[in-house]
């Protein structure tokens, strides 16, 4: 793999890192915003990755793509790398290819690793997102419930698509708020700070202390349902008056 001899036994001792075709169009349409990102996670889910392995790393660094700044962190023990999103949550950088690797960091040594291994190895951390790219030309960030998916070799299925929450999470967000008191209605719908927002009606006159009561039950059924767990990266809440 360019200069970098794999041992004739490795399953990608023939791997010259050349990103996959399928993927690069794929990713070529995704970038034009002619799919959606289930598009790619699909088309990614086959496929090997090259995961960055630095040998010296004396600083954070910091990657700006597409005014984006990812902080760059290396797991000292072995010269992983992990990169700090913008929002704050921990990601592991894959490759489709040599050349993208190259473009973000040169000095760095590609593994390569099956992507079903590379998203375990990502919970194994509690790392929640996978970076593809993340120097481009086109760079995807996946999500913790595609990552999951991944992990397990399962089909994602995106909490939100087309615009509308798929029924089952409609269904989950409901249920789990059926039973908790003061809300008086409950529904989901696609967010705008976050992958879902859940509208809550309250009963109005509510104090600060009330209100951040009921808004922790909330939050607490929400985190202990499976499906919302499963399927739903990120929540905010919106509160009305019933």
């Amino acid at each position: 793999m360019k200069g970098r001899e794999l041992p004739p036994s490795s399953p990608f001792a023939g791997d010259d890192g050349s990103p996959d075709p399928g993927l690069t169009a794929v990713l070529a349409r995704y970038g034009a915003g002619e799919v959606p990102l289930a598009d790619v996670v699909v088309a990614l889910a086959p496929t090997r990755v090259l995961v960055p392995v630095l040998a010296e790393l004396d600083a954070a660094g910091v990657v700006e793509h597409d005014g984006h700044a990812h902080t760059v962190d290396k797991e000292a023990s072995a010269g992983i790398v992990a990169l700090r999103t913008p929002d704050g949550r921990t990601a592991l950088p894959v490759f489709s290819g040599v050349d993208t690797m190259t473009r973000w960091r040169p000095e760095a040594r590609p593994v390569p690793t099956a992507v079903p291994r590379a998203a375990l190895s990502a919970v194994a951390e509690g790392w929640e997102v996978v970076v593809l790219d993340p120097a481009g030309p086109v760079t995807v960030a996946l999500p913790r419930t595609a990552v999951y998916a991944l992990a397990q070799g399962l089909d994602w299925q995106p909490a939100v698509s087309d615009g509308r929450v798929a029924d089952d999470v409609r269904a989950a967000v409901r249920t789990a708020l059926a039973d908790v008191r003061l809300v008086v209605e409950a529904e989901a719908v696609p967010g705008t700070r976050a992958e879902v927002a859940v509208r809550l009606a309250l009963p109005a006159g509510l104090d600060r202390a009330g209100l951040d009561r009921v808004l922790a039950q909330v939050n607490d059924a929400l985190a202990h349902d499976p499906v919302v767990a499963a399927r739903v990266d990120s929540l905010e809440l919106r509160v009305r008056p019933a």
